[in-house]
């Protein structure tokens, strides 16, 4: 089964958003390889996400489920940093680490790392984070 979980990890978008119900893009893979969960859970990853989920699975291709989130083009995030006032909260909130910065310092994004999760948005008390289109 650890190759199955691996072929279909791989084909994730490792944004870790949690929108699957999953703790990131591994607990997910696993789960599908135990049958214990569809491959239409991941908005990230789209309806050609989920077909090429299912060809590895043998299973029927289905659309994603749209309500666990929409589909949308790669982004990543980017900080105000003339708004920004250090709580780290975004800091916390972010799956892959891509945020640096100290307590009551300007924070910043490195963009290599971000998979635009969104998860920083809600977690920022100012507002100051925005999501960008990956050019």
């Amino acid at each position: 089964m650890t190759d199955l979980t691996e072929r279909l990890d791989r084909l994730l978008p490792q944004t870790q958003c949690g929108q699957c119900g999953f703790a990131g893009c591994r607990p997910y893979a696993e789960a599908m390889a135990r049958g214990e969960a569809g491959i239409d859970r991941c908005p990230p990853g789209g309806d050609a996400g989920a077909r090429a989920l299912a060809r590895v699975l043998g299973v029927a291709a289905k659309p994603y489920d749209r309500e666990r989130g929409v589909h949308k083009p790669p982004q990543v995030a980017l900080i105000v940093e003339a708004d920004c006032i250090g709580c780290t909260k975004c800091i916390q909130a972010c799956p892959v680490d891509a945020i640096i910065g100290g307590s009551k310092h300007m924070h910043t994004v490195i963009e290599p790392l971000c998979t635009g999760c969104e998860l920083c948005v809600p977690a920022c008390p100012v507002d100051c984070i925005e999501l960008v289109a990956v050019p």
